[in-house]
């Protein structure tokens, strides 16, 4: 019989899956300290501390914590505050790491 699921394990020990990647003005970030009011201060791929914020209809959705990789997107008219857009699994961290996105961070 035939497998129909298309995320089953391929005999190489890893799991396939999707990894959201920023686009745009987008970059990946990692939460360095919780500011309290659903703001917390991310340390940024492009070498920025910012201080960024979840956005309202998110804020029930996504529960983060210090060391967290998420992808923040820069505010355009101040580019040191961001809103926070996703938050990354363990394993998407780990691909990530080993396809080199994390290497500024």
């Amino acid at each position: 019989m035939q497998n129909k699921n298309r995320n089953y394990n391929q005999g190489n020990g890893e799991e396939v899956f999707r990894v959201k990647l920023p686009r745009g003005k987008e970059v990946i970030g990692i939460i360095e300290q919780r500011v309290g009011g659903a703001r917390m201060i991310v340390k940024c791929t492009d070498g920025k501390n910012r201080n960024c914020r979840v956005p309202g209809r998110m804020k029930r959705k996504l529960w983060l914590r210090e060391g967290d990789y998420v992808i923040v997107e820069p505010w355009e008219f101040d580019n040191e505050k961001g809103d926070i857009l996703f938050k990354y699994t363990p394993a998407a961290v780990d691909w990530l790491g080993k396809r080199g996105f994390l290497k500024n961070i």
